[in-house]
């Protein structure tokens, strides 16, 4: 009688490659997925940040009877506005940025329901664009 030489434990190396294809193809599902997430709370984000920016623009109007030139004012008294009269804080914490970290478009309107835009060019920072480079806008959240 013949001896069998001793089977080998472990892999083939097909086998090792197929486990490796199917690790890359679910590291690849999942990084897409988060992805998709991080863009969504960017976007959530900057709907955020223009919501508050523009609850300050409605205090400021409240306190001195028109709106904020430019978010500048909102940061800091504008020359147009008594001193005394101007929060010690300001009505923003911060320097407002959109989810991507660029600044905010602000410009009064001057008619309409709502009389100021503030406006994030999304990711590009370019206007117009689509996917996550859309515009965000004050006047397309009030819709």
């Amino acid at each position: 009688m013949r001896q069998r030489k001793k089977e080998r434990a472990g892999f083939t190396l097909v086998e090792l490659m197929v486990v490796i294809v199917i690790i890359g193809v679910l590291a690849a599902l999942l990084v897409r997925e988060v992805m998709g997430h991080a863009e969504r709370a960017r976007i959530e984000a900057t709907k955020a940040m223009i919501s508050e920016v523009g609850q300050a623009a409605d205090m400021f109007k409240l306190d001195h009877g028109r709106y904020p030139e430019s978010l500048e004012d909102l940061l800091y008294a504008p020359s147009y506005v008594k001193p005394e009269k101007y929060p010690e804080r300001g009505y923003l914490k911060r320097r407002p940025l959109d989810g991507w970290g660029n600044e905010f478009l602000y410009r009064l309107e001057g008619s309409g329901t709502t009389p100021y835009a503030i406006i994030s060019y999304g990711a590009d920072g370019r206007e117009g664009g689509t996917g996550d480079a859309t515009d965000i806008s004050n006047l397309e959240m009030d819709r």
